[in-house]
């Protein structure tokens, strides 16, 4: 199928890890107003059975490590 016309949802390059979804992880993050950090938490756990196992369960920890790590930074900052 060509991609004239396509919508960008429904193309997903290698793979179907997030078309195979009922919403997929990018609607969501959209939709949700999410930054970098939790879209990739958002992103990683949708996809671990399907792609890279535990790899994308530690890719998701990871950000959320950095998250708390960074707001944690920022609340000092404030108090």
């Amino acid at each position: 199928m060509s991609s004239i016309g396509m919508n960008a949802l429904d193309k997903q390059v290698e793979g179907n890890h997030y078309k195979d979804l009922p919403i997929q992880p990018i609607e969501y993050i959209h939709a949700n107003a999410m930054g970098y950090m939790e879209g990739n938490v958002v992103k990683y756990v949708s996809r671990w059975r399907k792609k890279n196992g535990m790899a994308d369960l530690e890719k998701a920890k990871h950000y959320i490590e950095l998250l708390i790590e960074l707001e944690t930074r920022r609340a000092r900052k404030t108090d």
